[in-house]
């Protein structure tokens, strides 16, 4: 089996990890959930986290195939298409953010005509779809809960695996935005440890528990059945659902809600310029 090469990036301002994987024989390369920075004080974006992967991407003489995204983030900015622009490659995503789009596009009241049918990508992919970076194999698995549209990208024995799960002594992602289902989510978790013990899991994002003071990326399908606060092995999806909605109605909104999810549903772009050359993003009141 040919061993990726897989260089992990964090983004200590909204706590993600973004990946660059790549094929060390043809250096073809992929980006997985990339950070487009945003000051909400100040309305401002910033290409910091971005310029670093475009950095190391060029330092290291790869060539972009793929920037991916598993799923429509409520926590970050993408900055697919900025990476695009000054890379090239494919953007892609699971087919099901056209149900996220429909859900958000009355929500922020988008420009008429807005499409919700994915056009804003490249490519839409479905549970079990290959793609290839070089001689590596890329398989999507379709594993919605925390959102209709999340997709794990497993890679050799590594997948990774989005908000689905968090380190361990973290546990798993809400279920509350909408569209969201605890009963798919926990579907979804027995969907990924089916993959195999020995399968290294990479995490979208970690929020340090009070048990460690170093962040992670990396964990295990072994450990997460072990180890994992909310849905260890044995655990019932009538019990990981009752934890989870019982939970989730305590959890405080992502501060970056509103911003993401209004760029991440059109592929990492601003919304249209108006009148006056200006971007705006809508905030609705009373209305999360």
């Amino acid at each position: 089996m040919i061993k990726a090469d897989i260089k992990p990036f964090f983004d200590p301002s909204t706590f993600t990890w973004s990946y660059i994987v790549s094929d060390p024989a043809s250096k073809r390369a992929a980006i997985i959930d990339s950070v487009w920075n945003y000051d909400a004080k100040a309305g401002r974006t910033d290409t910091k986290s971005a310029d670093d992967i475009i950095h190391y991407i060029q330092k290291e003489g790869l060539s972009l195939d793929w920037i991916l995204e598993t799923h429509v983030h409520a926590d970050h900015l993408s900055a697919a298409k900025y990476i695009q622009s000054k890379l090239g490659g494919k953007t892609a995503i699971n087919r099901h953010v056209s149900a996220v789009q429909k859900i958000f596009a009355p929500l922020f009241n988008l420009e008429d005509g807005f499409p919700c049918d994915g056009s804003q990508f490249d490519q839409l992919l479905d549970d079990g779809d290959i793609l290839n970076i070089g001689d590596l194999s890329i398989k999507a698995l379709h594993t919605p809960g925390h959102t209709p549209a999340c997709m794990t990208y497993v890679i050799g024995n590594n997948a990774f695996v989005g908000d689905t799960l968090f380190m361990p002594d973290y546990g798993t992602a809400r279920c509350d935005f909408p569209g969201g289902d605890a009963g798919q989510l926990y579907q979804s978790v027995q969907k990924i440890y089916a993959l195999g013990d020995d399968f290294q899991l990479f995490l979208c994002h970690d929020y340090l528990s009070e048990a460690r003071d170093t962040y992670a990326f990396e964990t295990t399908v072994e450990v997460q059945k072990r180890d994992n606060i909310h849905i260890p092995k044995g655990v019932s999806e009538a019990e990981f659902t009752a934890m989870r909605q019982a939970r989730d109605q305590n959890l405080q909104p992502p501060s970056l809600i509103i911003p993401s999810v209004q760029v991440n549903i059109r592929g990492g772009s601003l919304p249209p310029a108006a009148k006056n050359g200006i971007h705006y993003l809508t905030v609705p009141l009373n209305s999360l």
